[in-house]
């Protein structure tokens, strides 16, 4: 019932995350001794992955669960694998072509499930099915299929089909809805004071689709809804988890926790507490609690107090066992040895592209024509430098104006007081959106001060938005409409290209011809 934490690269010296992440030695023992569920992964390339859940897998007492929370691809974190848009892209084409974008989510699931078996995954956690209608929520975001309860429920039912064409899990996130908060339950506890009938009509319908398609999980989320239970959130409610997700929808696959490590539930009770209470509520997996012994520990004691019976635990364990059985191909660690011909395919990168493709905007008068004889600045932003694996020195983002004669600048949203000092035209590169951790999904006053000065200066000569659709809301209040802009939600290099190609007006080959020069 305990799913920890572990890093995907091999070494302890690559271990990036030591405060959730234990070295080897400790993680081998605790999957030989405790015999645990399995393991959520971050970190490594795709080829490492494969290596590492062998390895995982040849050290654990019972086959494991190998999860990660790739909503938008395996690339998405572990590079290599393909690389997705986020999921709100999809719902952006959904307002044009609902079919055209449930094809899309149906392969987008499909190819992200056959790349995450070809590297040893057997559970996604995926796909988030909060309806984001906050344009403040700083941790769901694009994350979401859409702020439309009937899209979000296509494309869920779309997904979760995709999916299925291979024996692996998915999962529905995070119950009972994350979408309209303003505060980010990695760091503390939402609460979502709506009544019955509106979480009814607005966050409940996609759970509900998920089910009906056969959704193998549903994650909780560490949110307080108080028509539902005042007094605990979601996570530790038996009324949430076993009245309402059991017994009134009738779900009969595995209950999952959010980590257990996030702020959101470590303010509320201890974790031996936490653990008890979950596995009361209904539980059946504890996900990345804060040490897995505690954690067992303090469920042990519970049942021989009697204050949980050996039969809830067993309710538990006959899903689990379930669920193992539906993936038990690919928990063989020896299987899926030809996994390089399953990673990266045409058709995966076709896919990308063409999502990127039908979710673009823009306007102004385009193409941006580059200045004669001037002194070019093409000033890149993003949320946090030491974090950003989307940019580098050969992205596009960076060496395509750097082609065209632009000289490159890179900050962070914290270093933005010195663009101000600089008077050279302008290409401003905003990569920003709603992350875990980030607790904002907007810009800060002192940015958009900063951004407004730019603009009456008349320094920017172009825009593109990485990300968010509501940063671009607010420039679009602010903007002149002779400025060429472009917005695209994915922030990887595929998405740069799109972006790129489109403000600069350049031709396929001509991409093609410079892509050497370039290093992609």
């Amino acid at each position: 019932m305990i799913v920890v934490r572990t890093t995907g690269h091999l070494f302890d010296h690559q271990i990036r995350y030591p405060q959730w992440e234990a070295d080897n030695a400790t993680l081998q023992r605790w999957l030989e001794e405790l015999n645990l569920g399995g393991v959520i992964l971050l970190g490594g390339s795709a080829a490492e992955l494969k290596m590492r859940s062998q390895q995982l897998q040849s050290w654990a007492t019972t086959p494991l669960f190998i999860a990660a929370d790739i909503e938008e691809g395996v690339g998405q974190r572990f590079p290599g694998a393909t690389w997705f848009p986020p999921p709100m892209a999809l719902s952006a084409i959904a307002k044009r072509d609902l079919i055209l974008a449930c094809d899309y989510a149906y392969k987008m699931a499909a190819i992200t499930a056959q790349e995450a078996i070809a590297t040893g995954i057997n559970w996604l956690l995926a796909p988030v099915v909060d309806v984001n209608n906050n344009p403040h929520n700083p941790v769901i975001n694009i994350r979401a299929f859409g702020d439309n309860p009937a899209i979000v429920s296509e494309l869920t039912t779309a997904f979760i089909k995709g999916a299925q064409q291979h024996p692996i899990l998915t999962t529905a996130k995070h119950f009972p809805g994350h979408g309209d908060t303003v505060t980010d339950s990695h760091l503390d506890l939402p609460t979502i004071s709506h009544c019955d009938s509106r979480l009814a009509s607005v966050e409940i319908p996609p759970f509900k689709s998920a089910i009906a398609t056969g959704v193998d999980s549903v994650m909780t989320a560490h949110l307080l809804i108080s028509a539902w239970d005042k007094n605990y959130p979601a996570t530790l409610s038996p009324y949430i988890l076993t009245e309402k997700l059991r017994k009134e929808m009738g779900f009969t696959g595995l209950i999952v926790t959010d980590a257990l490590i996030m702020g959101g539930i470590t303010k509320y009770a201890s974790p031996a507490e936490v653990a008890v209470m979950t596995v009361e509520a209904g539980t059946d997996v504890l996900l990345m609690p804060d040490n897995p012994e505690i954690a067992i520990e303090s469920i042990l004691q519970a049942v021989e107090s009697g204050r949980i019976s050996e039969a809830r635990i067993d309710q538990s364990l006959k899903r689990i066992k379930q669920a193992k059985e539906k993936v038990k191909n690919n928990l063989n660690p020896a299987n899926n040895l030809n996994f390089l011909s399953q990673i990266s395919q045409t058709e995966a990168t076709q896919t990308v592209t063409e999502i990127l493709e039908h979710s673009i905007e823009y306007g102004g008068k385009l193409p941006l024509r580059i200045p004669q004889n001037q002194t070019l600045r093409n000033l890149v932003i993003t949320d946090n430098l030491l974090n950003s694996n989307f940019l580098d020195i050969c992205s596009p983002a960076i060496a395509i104006p750097e082609k065209l004669g632009y000289q490159t600048q890179v900050l962070d949203a914290y270093s933005l007081d010195c663009i101000l000092l600089d008077n050279r035209k302008t290409l401003l590169q905003i990569f920003i959106r709603g992350n875990p951790f980030r607790g904002t999904a907007g810009l800060s006053n002192i940015a958009q001060d900063i951004y407004q000065q730019l603009l009456n200066k008349e320094q920017v000569i172009g825009l593109i938005i990485y990300g968010s659709p509501y940063i671009l809301d607010w420039f679009k209040t602010i903007i002149s409409s002779e400025i060429p802009w472009v917005f695209m939600y994915g922030q990887m290099p595929q998405s740069q290209i799109v972006a790129l190609k489109k403000i600069f007006d350049l031709s396929q080959d001509r991409i093609t011809t410079k892509q050497q020069n370039f290093g992609f």
